[in-house]
C-alpha cells in the first residue's frame, strides 16, 4: 500500500455527487429526487456516503501515519472527531434555527415540524442537554454523530485491515448482526432511537476501508471470475429496480434504513462492484476530469453537507406551493437546480478561501484508492 499516493480523483468525484444527492433527496417538493439512487434501489446515498468515509479516512490516516508517524495519525483522527462533532452541533443548531424562523414566519409548517423545533421550544433546556450528548439528533444531523464514533475507531480498524482484512470483515458483519441488541444494550444513551445505528452502519464504513486497503487488481478486474461477478451484479442491480419500481411502490419501514437490512447491503455491494468495474475501465476518471465542480464538493465534504442542510430548507420553503401542475414542477425543477448550484458555489467559495487541495491522480492504473 503506498502511501503516498495523490488523492484520488473518482472518489472526490463518487463524494460530490452524493453530497449533491443528499441536498436534493432533502427538498421534500423536488423533481430530481425521483432520479436519485433511491427510487431505483432498496439503498440509498447514505450507504455510498458512509462507504466513502471509510474509504477517505483509511487514506488520510495512511497519508498522516507515512509522513509524521503512528501518534501524529491517532492525534488527527481524535481531533476529526472534535470536527465532527462541533459540525453536528452547527446543523443542530442551523436546523432549529431555521424551523424558529420557518415558525415565526408562519411559513412551511411540514419543514418546522421535521426541524424538531416546537419540541425544543417547549423544553429547550432538557433538549439542548440531549442534542449535546448525541440523545438526539434534529433532522439532518442524524448521520453525524456516528461518524463521531466512526473516527475515533479509525486508528484500531485501519492497522487490523491491513494485518488481517478478513479478520476486519469478520469482526464487522458479527456486529453487523448483533446490531438491534447492542444498540438495546447502549440504550443509556438511546442508541436504539439514533436515525442510523452505529453497529450496523459500520458496516458499510469497514467495507470502505478495506476498498482502500485491499483493493480489486486490474489483473483480477479481466479475469474470468471478475467477468462473472459483474454479469451476477448487474442482474442484481436490475432485479433489485425491478423490485423497487414495481413491488415495492410504497415506503419501506424506516427501521430496515435505520438498522441497515441485509437487502441494502446486497443490493449496494451490487452497485458498488459495477462502480469499481467502470473506475478500473478509466469512465469515472474521464467524467470527473470534465467536472471539477463536483470534484470541490468532494473535497469539501462536511462544509458542504452541513450547508446542503441549509440549503435544502431553503429551496423547500422558497418553492411556491400554491400553483400545481405542470407549473409546479418547473418551479420545483428550478428549485433543484438552484440548490445544485449553492452547493457548487459553497465548495469553490470554501476550497479558494482554504487554498490549494493535494494533487488527484485517477485510480485505473495499479490501484483502486
Amino acid at each position: 500500500m503506498d502511501p503516498h499516493r495523490p488523492r484520488s480523483i473518482e472518489v472526490d468525484f463518487f463524494r460530490g455527487i452524493v453530497l449533491i444527492v443528499i441536498v436534493l433527496d432533502h427538498i421534500p417538493g423536488g423533481v430530481l429526487q425521483h432520479l436519485m439512487l433511491h427510487a431505483y434501489a432498496l439503498c440509498d446515498s447514505a450507504e455510498v456516503f458512509v462507504c466513502l468515509g471509510g474509504y477517505a479516512s483509511a487514506a488520510a490516516y495512511a497519508a498522516v501515519l507515512s509522513k509524521k508517524g503512528e501518534k501524529a495519525a491517532h492525534t488527527r483522527f481524535y481531533r476529526r472527531c472534535w470536527e465532527i462533532y462541533r459540525a453536528y452541533l452547527l446543523t443542530a443548531v442551523l436546523t432549529l434555527l431555521s424551523g424558529a424562523i420557518l415558525q415565526l414566519l408562519q411559513l412551511n409548517r411540514p419543514m418546522v415540524d421535521l426541524t424538531g423545533w416546537p419540541i425544543f421550544a417547549a423544553s429547550p433546556i432538557k433538549e439542548t442537554l440531549d442534542i449535546a450528548i448525541l440523545r438526539r439528533q434534529p433532522y439532518l444531523s442524524s448521520v453525524l454523530p456516528m461518524y463521531v464514533i466512526f473516527a475515533i475507531t479509525v486508528p484500531l480498524i485501519v492497522p487490523l485491515a491491513r494485518k488481517a482484512p478478513l479478520t476486519t470483515l469478520g469482526l464487522s458483519l458479527i456486529t453487523w448482526a448483533l446490531a438491534i441488541p447492542l444498540a438495546k444494550l447502549a440504550a443509556i444513551d438511546d442508541v436504539s432511537d439514533w436515525a442510523f445505528n452505529p453497529f450496523a452502519w459500520q458496516l458499510m464504513f469497514v467495507i470502505g476501508i478495506l476498498c482502500r486497503e485491499r483493493p480489486a487488481s486490474p489483473d483480477f478486474i479481466k479475469t474470468a471470475p471478475a467477468r462473472w461477478i459483474t454479469r451476477t451484479a448487474l442482474t442484481a442491480v436490475l432485479a433489485f429496480a425491478v423490485v423497487k419500481l414495481f413491488i415495492l411502490t410504497q415506503p419501506l419501514p424506516g427501521h430496515l434504513k435505520q438498522n441497515l437490512s441485509i437487502e441494502r447491503v446486497i443490493n449496494f455491494l451490487a452497485i458498488a462492484w459495477l462502480a469499481v468495474v467502470l473506475v478500473r475501465s478509466g469512465f469515472i476518471a474521464k467524467l470527473a476530469h470534465k467536472t471539477p465542480a463536483v470534484i470541490k464538493v468532494g473535497q469539501t465534504g462536511l462544509v458542504c453537507f452541513v450547508g446542503g442542510t441549509l440549503i435544502s430548507l431553503i429551496v423547500d420553503t422558497a418553492t411556491p406551493r400554491s400553483i400545481h401542475g405542470l407549473s409546479h414542477g418547473l418551479a420545483a425543477l428550478a428549485g433543484d437546480l438552484v440548490a445544485i448550484i449553492a452547493v457548487l458555489l459553497l465548495a469553490r467559495f470554501w476550497s479558494d478561501w482554504k487554498g490549494p487541495t493535494q494533487p488527484r491522480a485517477a485510480v485505473s492504473g495499479a490501484d483502486c484508492r
